[in-house]
């Protein structure tokens, strides 16, 4: 099954465009920036308990806000995990963007065109850098107080974002898990693929065959 869809980009901050108060039921912590929700997501990853809660939206919180500053969390997260494994996949190593040998993500450069295979590590590279410009975009992902997300939002831009996000986990679990046990980092890489699970679950933001390669995995971490 062949779908369409480096160098590793430094993190990407997002403020939310209202600077409202988030109440974060779950640890019972208010915060008012990006930063605060981040180090709640930080000090929680480890806390299965906690992630089943962290997901949902908070009472009186803008869904569009919450969504979108989960997708900056999630791009950090997965950022953060393949730049561990950077060594170990090179152009020569990992010519093909591949999930098992089943699935190959392809990537379409210019709008009208024909996608093309590419290096795991080009993909990676286009697909943080399309992220990046997603953020930057203020017509989507408004930064100001006055600036407002655009129609459709969640189905339009979450979605198709989420859906190129999993397939860099998806190739981190089918191609590098050796080199994560190696690195002692198989707790973080659940827990971060586990938190993206149940918040594509709570939103139902993504089908089961987005999940292709590791459908199974994705209801086993659910069901915990």
């Amino acid at each position: 099954m062949r779908e369409n869809g480096g160098p590793v980009v430094t993190d990407f901050n997002y403020t939310p465009s209202h600077q409202k108060q988030f109440l974060q039921p779950a640890v019972g912590t208010t915060v008012s920036s990006h930063q605060d929700l981040k180090q709640i997501v930080e000090m929680t990853l480890g806390s299965e308990g906690v992630l089943n809660q962290a997901v949902k939206l908070p009472r009186g919180e803008d869904e569009n806000e919450w969504c979108a500053v989960h997708c900056v969390d999630f791009y950090n997260q997965i950022n953060m995990l393949y730049g561990t494994i950077t060594e170990f996949c090179s152009p020569q190593s990992c010519p093909r963007m591949i999930a098992t040998n089943e699935y190959e993500y392809l990537w379409c450069f210019q709008k009208g065109q024909v996608p093309v295979a590419v290096s795991a590590p080009k993909y990676v590279e286009c697909l943080m850098r399309w992220c990046q410009d997603q953020f930057d975009d203020e017509s989507i992902f408004p930064a100001k107080l006055s600036g407002q997300f655009p129609p459709k939002f969640i189905s339009k831009y979450v979605v198709q974002m989420l859906r190129r996000l999993f397939r860099v986990y998806a190739h981190i679990y089918c191609h590098h898990f050796n080199e994560i046990l190696e690195l002692n980092l198989q707790t973080v890489l659940n827990t971060s693929f586990r938190h993206f699970c149940l918040f594509s679950q709570e939103f139902e933001l993504l089908r089961p065959a987005d999940f292709g390669p590791l459908l199974e995995l994705v209801m086993e971490l659910r069901d915990r």
